[in-house]
């Protein structure tokens, strides 16, 4: 059975010819593009499972591909993991708020880089749950209907801002969520409230959850994300 198909937008030719030679080994079916124009043609000539896409781009930028891509009802769903240079924060904030799944900085590990792709791609074929079914996580059980979580079978006292927040992170693991991204969803666009707010609700859940707690993730200068 055949691989997914992943397109590599990276205009350096020698990293992008690395990254397909490692994807390649891992049974992949790759494809590249080397401008943000040719990504945008790619994506809507061949429609691959997943854009791995370098942000530092001639032309037409990363972040403007994103967009598009996103802002597209054909092609909004592909997941996207972005290429970054260290010390690129503010854009990897920008780019997840646009969309992308994930990031990998520069220089990357290939053996990484190949986990959240698989990872990526596994969300992608598993749909979420709806928004009303109890979700099990191991020992950790949610039940939006009676806005109840259960932790080895024992009750946790949440706060409403707390179990959306926990609800949220548990639907989606391994999503990286910037902090102004989870004011959005569980409170709303244009909540007023500073996202930095949303560092106090993580630290206090994570101590209701005990040891629990350590699978809620910081990534540093973005947000957070669930472990999976």
């Amino acid at each position: 059975m055949a691989k997914e198909t992943i397109l590599v937008v990276e205009d350096e030719e020698d990293i992008r010819e690395l990254l397909k030679y490692n994807l390649e080994k891992e049974g992949y079916q790759i494809f590249g593009a080397a401008t943000g124009e040719e990504a945008l043609q790619a994506v809507r000539r061949r429609r691959p499972d997943l854009i791995l896409l370098d942000l530092m781009l001639p032309g037409i930028d990363g972040l403007e591909v994103c967009r598009r891509i996103k802002g597209d009802p054909q092609a909004r769903d592909l997941p996207i993991i972005m290429l970054t240079a260290k010390g690129e924060e503010t854009d990897i904030v920008t780019g997840l708020e646009l969309g992308a799944d994930d990031y990998v900085t520069k220089p990357f590990s290939p053996r990484v880089l190949v986990a959240r792709l698989r990872a990526a791609l596994r969300r992608r074929s598993q749909p979420l749950p709806p928004q009303t079914a109890p979700l099990k996580t191991d020992e950790l059980v949610i039940h939006p209907g009676r806005h109840e979580v259960l932790l080895q079978g024992q009750p946790i006292p949440l706060t409403v801002t707390e179990f959306r927040l926990l609800h949220l992170l548990a639907r989606k693991p391994g999503w990286v969520f910037t902090r102004t991204k989870i004011v959005d969803e569980i409170h709303g666009e244009d909540y007023p409230v500073s996202d930095r707010s949303i560092d106090v609700q993580i630290v206090s859940l994570r101590k209701k959850l005990g040891g629990f707690g350590s699978r809620i993730e910081t990534i540093r200068g973005i947000g957070y994300r669930f472990k999976d």
